[in-house]
């Protein structure tokens, strides 16, 4: 008999944020979600602002250009919340 390997892929296919949480659909299928508390960027953006982001890093992580962030799934699977700067 044999064995189905499914094989992790951590790269961003969708991103959706709403007052309480960061939503990142992974390509795999899977989905990780982080409070939004723990990016204060992201909480203090507009709706607007939130949507416009961009995939980076080979499709490894997500960018907002107007608020000048950056997060990774890697982050988000360790549950690395961001830091200010």
């Amino acid at each position: 008999m044999g064995i189905l390997a499914l094989r992790a892929d951590e790269r961003v296919k969708n991103v959706h944020i709403d007052n309480v949480a960061i939503h990142v659909d992974l390509m795999d299928g899977r989905t990780i979600s982080a409070p939004l508390v723990w990016f204060p960027r992201l909480a203090n953006a507009t709706q607007k602002q939130r949507e416009q982001w961009e995939m980076c890093g080979g499709g490894y992580g997500i960018h907002w250009e107007e608020i000048d962030e950056d997060i990774s799934t890697e982050g988000l699977l360790r549950g690395a919340p961001a830091f200010s700067r």
